[in-house]
């Protein structure tokens, strides 16, 4: 099989982080749940992750550095803890339904009122709309900083730029750039930064977090055994304890450290531009096939996605001959992206996506080509 659905999870992963996985599988006991000697070993890998991870994304404080399940998790945590009834919030066209499932459920429990940046035909944001949109009461802007689905990058320094002036706080996506686009979440002016390990993080499913600002403050989402404070009534409030109740997935957590320190070694610049060299082979050559609608915008920074429609047929039935006839793993339909599905005009078509990692060849590229090329024909 040929995979390129790394948009959606990594399926090929660095073997340093299968072996970790298996060496905490059988070595690793509770982070913070003993002192015995496999408990402390977890606590240990755990610790050097979050410092990893702190330096990594330019976070200040390592003990600011909470883990999650994914971005998911990570976001409705921030999201359901930042608000105070009556705010106001600036979200894009742009979002994943991890930042608008949790921003409509709030909305319509009547805590906060929303606005939109809208998203052109070719899936780009006006940066004037962000500060047009600001209201007395506006208390945070939440984006993506890459569409999952048409790959363009959301210039998240600019809108930082904005949210500081303003006084507002800057709550990131980065599910679809960290581990390929360096962030630095000082110099961006970052609040709160939420990712998942399993995409170019190149880590296990089920880890992910979110590195805060000092200073930002965020109820917890969920309470319980937290290994310290255990006759208190409350959740512990010092971070990262307040937002991690109950047992990490430090098996997973292994992995993501063996996942940092590769990335350390191999450098995402180098990474990005392979991803970046294969992608553009591959778009230069589908775009001109005759009936094929390539979506996004090509001449502006942007992750290794190349998503697309052939004529009038539906993505599914097109992802589906990739992988029936082509054995070519794709994603289409929606993406769990609708708003942006609106603003490209395939609410109804869905669309085709095709996503490059580190790990796939020209030679794989070149196969993908001559299916679309044959499907179109």
């Amino acid at each position: 099989m040929i995979y390129l659905d790394n948009a959606a999870t990594t399926l090929h992963k660095p073997q340093c982080v299968i072996d970790a996985v298996v060496c905490a599988l059988n070595s690793m006991g509770n982070a913070s749940r003993g002192a015995n000697d496999c408990a402390l070993q977890a606590s240990r890998i755990i610790y050097d992750t979050r410092e990893k991870l702190a330096e990594f994304f330019g976070c200040s404080r390592p003990d600011h550095v909470v883990f999650t399940a994914n971005s998911t998790e990570a976001l409705n945590i921030a999201l359901s803890g930042v608000f105070h009834p009556g705010d106001h919030v600036i979200t894009t066209d742009c979002e994943h339904n991890s930042v608008l499932r949790p921003l409509y459920r709030q909305q319509e429990e009547g805590t906060i009122s929303l606005s939109f940046v809208p998203a052109d035909p070719m899936g780009r944001v006006n940066y004037n709309d962000f500060e047009s949109l600001i209201q007395p009461n506006t208390r945070a802007i939440v984006c993506t900083h890459a569409s999952n689905l048409t790959g363009n990058v959301i210039d998240v320094a600019r809108v930082g730029k904005i949210a500081r002036r303003y006084n507002l706080l800057l709550i990131v996506d980065a599910s679809q750039t960290a581990g390929v686009i360096p962030i630095d979440m000082e110099a961006m002016n970052i609040d709160i930064l939420c990712f998942t390990g399993h995409k170019g993080l190149m880590a296990p499913q089920g880890t992910g977090g979110m590195c805060i600002r000092e200073g930002v403050e965020i109820r917890p989402f969920k309470v319980g055994g937290s290994g310290v404070h255990s006759y208190d009534h409350h959740q512990p409030q010092p971070y990262p304890t307040r937002l991690e109740a109950g047992t990490l997935n430090g098996h997973g957590i292994a992995g993501l450290h063996a996942a940092m320190e590769y990335l350390e070694q191999v450098g995402i610049d180098t990474i990005h531009q392979k991803e970046m060299a294969l992608m553009t082979k591959f778009y230069e050559a589908v775009r001109t096939i005759p009936g094929v609608t390539v979506y996004g915008d090509f001449d502006s920074p942007r992750t290794a996605v190349v998503t697309l429609n052939i004529d009038q047929e539906d993505s599914a039935a097109v992802s589906d001959a990739l992988m029936e006839d082509y054995q070519i793993a794709t994603r289409a339909g929606a993406h769990c992206a609708p708003r942006m599905h609106q603003a490209l005009g395939t609410v109804e078509q869905g669309a085709v996506r095709f996503s490059f990692s580190w790990f796939n060849t020209e030679e794989e590229v070149e196969a993908a080509i001559r299916a679309i090329r044959e499907l179109a024909e």
